[in-house]
């Protein structure tokens, strides 16, 4: 029938109001288990669809993207990254890609300022010490953590995130460096100290906050060199991508006492992250929660959806195409 609703798959249980308006605008097959698909699931689930409504961690790989049903015309991923996404495929298929940018920021933001001061205040082990009934009352040398106060904060990747950051970061009278492919304009850069190679700003780095995006020459870029190159008992943290950061360089930093500690919201490989990570008291642990609030993860959803009608419904170019590079 000329009149029906393109039918829309979505691969997760996403919230409430942006179900309901997934619902309303298309034909919708739902996840209410929120089972994960693997790629012949996910093929086979897409069989009569015209889209596919994905998110982080959905295997849409280039042999996942080859094998989907000729009616499906676009993959909107819910979420800013789309690593998991092989855009390259999906183009040679003619299948549209679409993000969620610029709903975010705010959210992930916070979470990073959250990373930063509980890493630095050893909040991970006076929860414990709480939880675990062994606090025996306040002690003079109890839980000495670093004082963030007027440290110089390094940010890699001075995108919107990063800058919503460094505003924060400011409260603490903090002093910023960053490092980014292009030096930003006065108004952007507020006073902060731009560093065109981002080993150079290493030095400078009481806390290295990580934002940037996930490619390949960014992968493990966090390494021990660099680790290295940081001031003895800084931390690092990071709210970006865990492939980012090498693991086994980052563990031994911090079993050494090289690194003071670390806060960590997303992790290489998640959710099976390196298991050394559960024992470290210094490490400070977050399942990939930057965006976790009702208003952000609507705002993804409804982003999402946008661009879904604006294809489907509409005939146009969605909003947020993600384009092959």
């Amino acid at each position: 029938m000329a009149d029906r609703k393109p039918r829309v798959l979505a691969t997760r249980l996403f919230p409430l109001d942006v179900e309901a308006r997934l619902t309303a605008s298309f034909d919708a097959i739902l996840n209410p288990e929120d089972r994960q698909y693997d790629g012949p699931a996910l093929i086979k689930a897409s069989e009569g669809c015209d889209a596919i409504m994905c998110a982080a961690g959905d295997a849409l790989t280039a042999e996942t993207i080859a094998g989907l049903p000729a009616s499906v015309r676009m993959i909107a991923t819910f979420s800013v990254g789309y690593e998991h996404v092989d855009v390259a495929a999906a183009a040679k298929r003619n299948i549209a890609v679409s993000n969620t940018p610029d709903v975010l920021t705010d959210a992930t933001a916070d979470i990073a300022l959250l990373c930063l001061l509980g890493a630095a205040r050893r909040a991970h082990e006076g929860t414990t010490m709480l939880r675990t009934h062994n606090w025996v009352g306040w002690t003079p040398r109890q839980l000495m953590g670093v004082h963030v106060t007027g440290r110089r904060l390094g940010i890699l990747g001075m995108g919107r995130i990063g800058q919503a950051i460094a505003d924060r970061a400011r409260a603490f009278r903090m002093t910023i460096h960053y490092s980014n492919r292009s030096r930003l304009p006065p108004e952007l850069e507020k006073g902060a100290t731009f560093h065109a190679d981002p080993d150079a700003m290493l030095p400078h780095c009481d806390v290295l906050s990580i934002n940037t995006p996930m490619t390949a020459a960014t992968r493990k870029w966090v390494n021990a060199e660099r680790i290295a190159k940081l001031p003895k008992n800084a931390i690092v943290v990071n709210t970006a991508r865990g492939g980012v950061v090498d693991d086994e360089a980052l563990i031994a930093a911090l079993k050494s006492g090289r690194l003071a500690a670390a806060g960590l919201d997303v992790f290489d490989g998640e959710p099976r992250i390196h298991k050394d990570y559960y024992d470290l008291e210094n490490a400070f642990l977050l399942p990939h929660m930057g965006s976790a609030t009702v208003d952000t993860r609507n705002a993804m959803g409804f982003k999402a959806l946008d661009n879904l009608e604006a294809f489907l419904l509409n005939g146009k170019t969605p909003p947020d195409l993600v384009k092959a590079s």
